[in-house]
């Protein structure tokens, strides 16, 4: 079969396209044909080395894609042959808490990933697609989408008439965007680009701030609430921007830390989090569980992911750089055909 391997961690151009030979399924494992795979911007941590310690190369990157079962080893009952399915980002993620070991289970990080012809994975790491989507629609949602149902759902208890502060229109804002207007809360969100504001007006954003126009738009959030805050921050940015994030939120209102796109190693001042009440919460992607219940939901409503350009399988390497340049209105995949 073909996948891509990096090689080393120096950047994209270690990405390369290898044969290895076609992977066989043991007890309890699950034989995918990999039909389409989404990028993050953790993979870019990952091909950059910038990712941690526990990456060994080479490595076959990407955390998420959506394929074909196509066989199933010995005590396999959770699949059959046929089924669509997803791969959850921590494979030993089932249920519960984080645990130490389960982070040692992360899909083109510790392990292997997705970006191949077919993998092997363990059935209890497997989810089955809402019935809407496509396998490309599918292989944006381990990943981003769980990140921010669990933000929002999971431990936001997000509800009816709450205010969400979301940053950028990549691929966690777009669908914190969909989820948030699903449970009925008013949306702010930021860009740099008036295109991308007003293609994410039309996916229900109530307010928009151009950050470059307005750089002091945490100010700016004050006022669109009344001088209130906003209930819930979805903070992909890091360093660069949890300060004005912490500023831009409502006394007793919630953070959720997901990325560090801004950077990060700066120092935050503490002292907004304990006068304000602030709670300040870390989002590592989230449980099978969170998957399931969030696939419930996409299916229930009929929701719909944004996918900004699908790449082919030949075209791998462009397809990170194209995420790298920030170009991209939600998520970015690549199709394995």
């Amino acid at each position: 079969m073909k996948a891509y391997e990096l090689t080393n961690n120096t950047g994209i151009d270690a990405l390369t396209l290898v044969d290895r030979p076609e992977p066989k399924p043991n007890c309890g494992q699950v034989l995918i044909r990999v039909r389409a795979t989404s990028l993050n911007y953790r993979d870019l941590l990952v091909a950059e080395g910038a990712y941690g310690s526990g990456v060994k190369y080479p490595l076959i990157p990407m955390s998420d894609g959506a394929g074909e079962v196509v066989a199933v080893g010995e005590g396999v009952t959770r699949v059959k042959v046929g089924d669509r399915v997803a791969g959850t980002f921590f494979q030993d993620w089932i249920a519960g808490s984080l645990t130490r070991e389960s982070m040692k289970s992360d899909l083109g990080g510790a392990i292997d990933g997705m970006l191949a012809e077919y993998v092997v994975l363990h059935q209890d790491g497997l989810v089955i697609l809402p019935d809407h989507l496509s396998y490309v629609q599918g292989a944006t949602l381990p990943c981003a989408a769980v990140t921010a149902w669990h933000a929002l759902v999971s431990k936001g208890n997000i509800t009816e008439g709450n205010t969400v502060l979301l940053l950028g229109t990549g691929g966690v804002s777009t669908f914190a965007l969909l989820f948030a207007k699903l449970y009925g809360a008013r949306v702010i969100i930021t860009s740099s680009s008036d295109e991308k504001l007003a293609k994410a007006q039309d996916l229900g954003a109530d307010e928009t701030i151009n950050y470059k126009l307005t750089p002091d738009w945490e100010k700016k959030v004050y006022e669109l609430t009344n001088r209130t805050g906003v209930d819930h921050v979805v903070e992909v940015g890091g360093t660069g921007t949890l300060a004005k994030s912490l500023q831009a939120v409502r006394i007793g209102g919630r953070v959720s830390l997901i990325g560090v796109l801004s950077g990060r190693g700066d120092a935050i001042d503490p002292m907004p989090i304990l006068f304000k009440s602030i709670t300040l919460q870390g989002i590592y992607v989230g449980s099978r569980k969170m998957f399931e219940a969030m696939n419930h939901a996409i299916q229930e409503n009929k929701l719909q992911p944004v996918i900004d350009r699908v790449f082919p399988f030949s075209q791998a390497q462009a397809a990170f750089r194209y995420l790298k340049s920030g170009a991209h209105f939600g998520k970015v995949a690549i199709e394995i055909d």
